[in-house]
Formats: structure tokens, sequence, C-alpha cells
């Protein structure tokens, strides 16, 4: 997944000066950004007040969208440094294509990952015979110093892991590990990542670390998180401190944990690249632009997508929340 945005600003993010070290209920509100030819997201991070939980350092939520008479998600071909890429469907279908030659259509319940490490260009679209809704999420992970020139690759998933939990709690582990399942996603750093979903009633509680941080997404239904109701779209971010969370729910509903240990490094985080200083930025900009380094994605019908002009001031790496 791309950021679009033709003015990106730099997201300075990292450290562990502004991690909440005890129990939060910080509300993160949602910006409307228009992705490729017809598709709006709503950005959750990085976000005006919070930049990072654990690792993740991006995530974008959109739909349900009806695309049945549209052609859906079309984002031409653009780079990933230094950073994975996370795609997760509730509804619907996205073509990835990507300059190591892969070629896969990921579907609900199934993970696509893709470790962009020293550099990746890569595509995603809905096929033309698609699905009528498309739903989902989109996220980053930051890559720590000792990998982010790592070889890229792309991976995924069809089977992953599963947790119960009392009053009818069920999640499916996309990364890291959750209550002793763990996924076969490749991880750099503690992380977790996870799909829960609660039933009518459920009133429960799920198992989590004191050590990570956590925030949590709604994708659907209005679950309550730690006594918190959370609309589709709406994100909460929890600090650390606890052992075990408390879930509840009046109709069915589903929402992403997202958790890990405080990323300790600091980093730069600019367009589609992440990297540890300004120069980083602008050599990865200028090897996009020249069309060295990123590799060629086959098969898009269309152009591949430009980078935006760097800020007028240098890109310095800061803390993680403004």
């Amino acid at each position: 997944m791309s950021n679009l945005d033709l003015h990106p600003a730099p997201a300075l993010c990292g450290g562990r000066h502004d991690v909440t070290a005890r129990p939060v209920r910080e509300l993160l509100p949602a910006k409307d950004v228009r992705l490729g030819e017809s598709t709006m997201v709503r950005r959750l991070l990085p976000n005006l007040g919070r930049r990072m939980v654990g690792a993740w350092a991006f995530v974008d939520h959109y739909g349900p969208d009806d695309i049945a008479d549209e052609p859906g998600m079309q984002v031409p071909p653009h780079p990933h440094m230094g950073l994975q890429t996370v795609s997760w469907l509730h509804a619907g279908e996205v073509l990835h294509r990507d300059s190591l030659g892969s070629l896969q259509t990921v579907r609900p319940g199934e993970l696509g990952l893709m470790t962009a490490g020293r550099a990746i260009s890569h595509s995603e679209e809905s096929p033309r015979e698609h699905a009528p809704l498309l739903h989902g999420a989109q996220l980053w992970v930051a890559l720590p110093d000792a990998h982010r020139h790592t070889a890229p690759m792309w991976e995924h998933h069809a089977e992953l892991p599963r947790v119960t939990g009392g009053g009818g709690i069920r999640a499916t582990v996309l990364m890291g590990e959750l209550d002793g399942a763990l996924s076969p996603a490749t991880a750099f750093t503690p992380i977790v990542g996870a799909d829960v979903t609660l039933p009518a009633g459920c009133d429960g509680r799920l198992p989590v670390r004191p050590d990570f941080e956590y925030a949590a997404l709604t994708m659907s239904g209005e679950a309550e998180v730690d006594g918190v109701r959370l609309a589709p779209g709406s994100m909460l971010y929890l600090g650390c401190g606890r052992s075990e969370l408390p879930l509840r729910a009046d109709v069915d509903s589903a929402f992403m944990l997202l958790g890990g240990e405080p990323f300790e490094e600091r980093i730069v985080m600019w367009w589609n690249f992440v990297g540890r200083s300004h120069e980083d930025i602008a050599q990865a900009r200028s090897d996009w632009m020249t069309g060295s380094h990123f590799g060629t994605v086959h098969g898009y019908e269309g152009a591949r997508l430009p980078a935006p002009e760097l800020p007028p001031v240098a890109l310095k790496p800061r803390g993680r929340a403004r």
C-alpha cells in the first residue's frame, strides 16, 4: 500500500521517551485520505498525537465499500524501503504484483506480507472480476536498523493460527504471538497483530503482555475494549502495563489488536520510505525517480507513481509523539 499524498508530512518517530508505560485509553482520530482512483481510507497512524504502536508505523482502514460497478482499488507501482507492508481483508480481493515477480491474489483471512528491506516496488489492484464489497486494512511495520537492508521478500499465508477465549472470543494471529499461538509470518521485532471477533453478548478477557504497548482498530460492529465502545474505523491506544484486556460486544463485532515492544530506535518516515536520516530518504527518492535500485513491476496497466518533492528543510528523527 502506498501513501499517495502529493505533499506527505515527515513522520518523525521511534524511541521510548513518549511510550505510555501504564494502561491508558486514548482515542486516535482518523484522517480521510484518497488512495488511488476510487478508494477512500481512514488513516489512523501516523497520527497527530501518536506515531507508532510497537513497530506498527502506518495504519489505514478502508470500507466496506460497494465496488460492484467500480474498478475498486487501483494503486500504481510505487517503492518501499525499510519496512514491511501487511495486507488484511474482511471482504473483497487485492491483486499484488511486485518487482520480485510475485503475483498473488489476497483474500479475506489470508495474510499478504511484503518485506521491503533495502528496496522493492509493487502495485495493488482489485481484479477485473471482483466481489461487490471491499473492506480491509493496510499496515506498515518499521524494520529495526539491523534488518532494514535485508533482501526484499513476499509472503502469502492462507492458514494462520487461531486463539479462542471466554465469552466466544476468537482471534486469528497475523504476526507475532498471542496467548501461545505463533504466526508463521516473518517478524523482526517483538510484535503482535491479530484479528479478533466477538459474538453478540460476548463478555470475556484476552491475555496480553504487560511489556507490550497495544492499540485496537475496530473493523466492524461496536466492540467494547477495556470499557471503551469503538465505532468502526476508530482506533484506541491502550499503552502498556496490562496482563489481560477486557472485551464486550452487544452485536457481532471485529477489531484488530496491534501491539509490540516499544520501538527503541528513532526513524524518519516520509512517503513510502523508512530511514534513519534525511540522506537515506533523499537517496531513496532519487533512486526511484531515476529508475534504479527498486526494480520493475510487470503486468500493471498504467504508469508507475512519481515521488513527491522533498520538503525544503532537512528531515530529522525526533520521537514517537508530536
